[in-house]
């Protein structure tokens, strides 16, 4: 049986392979075909009607020929693909939302798909935490005033240096994978951590520790920082818009590891220019990477890193992992996992 192995400069091909071997032994007697996209060194994005891919797809349909599984982080599985790839019965996305699969003609074609969830919850909540931390106490600036030559000791004013984590109040939109591990590392720096989440299983929400709340309106007036953890849908496109960032408290602090379109970011802009916002801290953007006039270019006290939250070396071994394990059960003939289609 031919298996597509169609990783990318992250989750490469042959960390795929090799975790095929360890799921189904050596000597298993399928052949792995590779295929490197080029993403991240080339920004992922729509792929006809699919999200979030990279490649295209007469590419995915020329290494699909005669694969019954395919292995991937982003490669597009368009109604196109699907279609070109009749042998194709399985498709394992290495990441938590398959976004890069047409998921409806996928089922029409009795094309099972599954995903990788809480591969990189941990990576992301880590990164989330530090995000804070630079927005608030200013480490970017400094680090790059002292870089520089200047010894910048006006960070050290009461009016410069920044607020702390303990004793802060952070609002998390979303008790997620994600969510709800920063809600228990939050808590060890002393923070009174909140979350907003109307679809979050009770036991979730208690396991965190975080205190729930009624609605997002409660959770913005009550934060000094707010950080986005839910997952884009129509429903949370342009979640944090003009009149939610208006509820915050004078001084606080936005982060968004999530994904760019739940904030607005001519609004986010607005408050940073004002002053009325502290700072902000975003990995994520509407349009990756933000066009070169793109406003938050130049606003003051915004960190801004290139959508790696997600990123380290432990996310991509889990990745290839449990996509492998998942390619493991198709071929024992066990139950999935964690199918979604």
């Amino acid at each position: 049986m031919k298996i597509l192995a169609a990783g990318d400069h992250f989750v490469a091909p042959d960390l795929f392979a090799r975790e095929l071997t360890a799921a189904l032994g050596d000597g298993h007697g399928h052949t792995v075909t590779p295929l490197t996209l080029p993403w991240p060194l080339t920004p992922f994005g729509p792929v006809s009607e699919v999200d979030e891919a990279s490649g295209d797809e007469d590419t995915m349909i020329e290494a699909l020929a005669g694969a019954e599984i395919c292995l991937t982080q982003m490669g597009p599985v368009t109604a196109k693909v699907l279609e070109g790839a009749p042998d194709l019965r399985l498709v394992v996305v290495g990441r938590g939302g398959p976004v890069n699969v047409n998921l409806q003609a996928a089922k029409e074609r009795g094309v099972r798909v599954c995903n990788t969830p809480g591969r990189n919850a941990a990576a992301t909540a880590e990164y989330t935490v530090a995000m804070m931390l630079a927005a608030m106490r200013r480490i970017p600036e400094t680090s790059a005033a002292l870089a520089s030559g200047r010894w910048a000791g006006e960070f050290y004013t009461y009016e410069n240096c920044g607020p702390g984590l303990d004793g802060a109040t952070v609002g998390l939109v979303g008790c997620g994978a994600v969510g709800s591990r920063v809600a228990r590392a939050l808590a060890a720096f002393g923070a009174r951590v909140l979350v907003y989440d109307p679809y979050a299983e009770a036991s979730v929400l208690r396991a965190s520790g975080a205190t729930p709340v009624a609605d997002l309106t409660e959770l913005l007036r009550s934060s000094d920082v707010v950080s986005l953890h839910a997952r884009l849908t129509a429903e949370t496109r342009g979640l944090l818009g003009a009149r939610e960032l208006a509820l915050l408290p004078d001084g606080a602090v936005v982060v968004n590891c999530a994904r760019g379109a739940l904030l607005d970011e001519d609004a986010l802009c607005d408050g940073l220019e004002s002053g009325r916002l502290a700072g902000a801290a975003l990995d994520v953007f509407a349009v990756e990477p933000p066009p070169a006039d793109s406003r938050l270019r130049k606003a003051p006290r915004l960190v801004m890193t290139p959508h790696l939250a997600g990123a380290n070396t432990a996310v991509a071994h889990n990745a290839a992992r449990i996509a492998a394990a998942e390619a493991g059960r198709y071929l024992r003939g066990e139950p999935l996992a964690h199918r979604v289609v």
